[in-house]
């Protein structure tokens, strides 16, 4: 897998919602939320595209609102974010693809919950549309550790890296002393 750079690199950000966060017990809530707002952070800091999607929002009871702290990240980002009407693989709602390919971005970072549901779909599709994707391990999570173990392998058996989000900014970095790095310390040791 090649290395990713600032410069050919979107962020995509799947299904992080106040109801839907909470069934990612293999992550703690709290890491959880914090490794998405870094990354949603970063992409900002950066300049980087973000592509941010949601599944049945106006379902309050179970999923819910993207994460509000989304729209204080990036509020251009979250205007724009797709709301699928419950779509499975985000991939497969045109709209989301489509946004991912009008980033202009061959190389994806991509994190969402639940890891086996929500994110092993669109990773794999991306990866077979001709994408390179790193998925950001802890900001995605799943019900189990064994559902998560499975999604884990799924994807990597179709060419799907896995990282962690300070793997992942450090990557994008390339160098602390950088303009980028100067986004991504604070960030990090906040």
């Amino acid at each position: 897998m090649n290395r990713f750079n600032l410069d050919d690199t979107a962020m995509i950000l799947i299904d992080h919602q106040v109801g839907t966060n909470t069934w990612a017990v293999t992550t703690p809530l709290a890491l959880l939320q914090r490794n998405v707002l870094i990354l949603a952070r970063f992409a900002t800091g950066t300049g980087m595209p973000l592509v941010l999607t949601s599944s049945q929002e106006d379902n309050v009871d179970i999923q819910g609102p993207l994460m509000p702290e989304l729209a204080a990240a990036n509020p251009a980002a979250f205007a724009a974010r797709i709301r699928r009407s419950g779509v499975v693989n985000a991939w497969d709602d045109d709209a989301f693809a489509q946004a991912c390919r009008a980033s202009g971005r061959r190389n994806l970072v991509m994190a969402g919950v639940t890891t086996d549901v929500c994110m092993v779909g669109p990773a794999i599709s991306a990866v077979q549309e001709g994408f390179n994707v790193q998925v950001v391990c802890d900001a995605c999570g799943s019900s189990n550790p064994i559902a998560e173990e499975m999604a884990w392998r799924r994807m990597e058996s179709a060419g799907v890296g896995l990282s962690s989000t300070q793997a992942m900014v450090a990557e994008l970095v390339r160098n602390w002393a950088s303009p980028a790095g100067s986004v991504a310390f604070p960030l990090l040791l906040g």
